[in-house]
């Protein structure tokens, strides 16, 4: 970056911070511990200019920002304290289809593409029947209230530019299709139900959901959803590892791609695969 549009980036950002931190420009100069007119100097757009680092550093610790973001170096404005905080946090996980939380980072990310690796089978993707049947001893929440607002996720799906991508291990859509392991009890009636509306489902919404399957002897991964750029969260039984820092999401980004890669079967054909793990297993 040239020094006057560096200058003119550092201009900007403090205006910027100043009206949204309400700090004057004299009570700036003072915490700066800086004549009236070297702030002034700084804001004259007609006369743009960079600080030395000492005054540079005065103006950030004085407005609450870093002084990478001020000067351009960073496209995140928390301090490097708040930024080590916030780069890893820990938020509680609900052991309900209905989380929550969830629904608050969906929301947050309209518009950004989803990709999401579940912990079972999507939930997004079941019945009410098999919502029913596998939330039905939890307490905390009644299995009709769970559906209901998992609906929420859905009516999210059909928003106008949605993108959502889920990595699916085979092993979790065949111990469901055939009432093994997790899912051992499930009646076969609700299976055959399950099997029939998820190829509905996986043809309807395609290409704004595409689902892959991949194989956990090839390669693995624990639950996660990376919401755009914004954020990503590690799945850890109960609690979430949530991840905002860019390099962190980024890393979880390629992991997810590499799983989309590696899958077993492409997106637009996934319904019938689905048809034929159903098919096999019966036979």
């Amino acid at each position: 970056m040239k020094k006057q549009d560096r200058a003119e980036l550092f201009r900007q950002r403090l205006l910027q911070r100043i009206s949204e931190s309400g700090v004057s420009r004299s009570e700036l100069a003072r915490l700066c511990q800086v004549d009236r007119s070297t702030i002034a100097q700084l804001l004259n757009d007609d006369a743009v200019r960079l600080p030395n680092a000492h005054l540079a550093a005065e103006c950030a610790a004085a407005l609450g920002v870093s002084c990478d973001w001020l000067l351009g170096l960073s496209e995140r404005s928390e301090t490097s304290t708040d930024l080590l905080l916030t780069a890893c946090e820990i938020t509680d996980a609900e052991r309900t289809p209905s989380d929550i939380q969830l629904l608050e980072w969906h929301k947050a990310a309209a518009g950004y593409k989803i990709r999401h690796v579940p912990a079972t089978f999507p939930d997004i993707l079941k019945t009410d029947d098999v919502l029913h049947f596998e939330y039905a001893a939890y307490r905390d929440k009644t299995p009709e209230q769970a559906s209901s607002t998992m609906q929420e996720t859905i009516e999210w799906l059909k928003s106008p530019g949605s993108d959502y991508e889920i990595c699916i291990p085979l092993h979790a859509v065949t111990s469901l299709f055939e009432g093994t392991g997790y899912w051992e009890g499930l009646p076969s009636t609700v299976r055959e139900q399950q099997v029939e509306h998820l190829i509905s489902y996986c043809r309807n919404n395609y290409p704004a959901l595409r689902v892959y399957l991949f194989d956990s002897k090839k390669v693995y991964s624990s639950p996660v959803t990376v919401f755009g750029h914004l954020l990503a969260a590690v799945y850890v039984g109960r609690y979430y590892m949530v991840f905002r820092e860019r390099g962190q999401v980024q890393a979880l980004t390629e992991h997810f791609d590499h799983l989309v890669r590696e899958a077993e079967f492409d997106a637009r054909s996934i319904a019938e695969q689905f048809e034929q793990i159903y098919m096999r297993g019966k036979g």
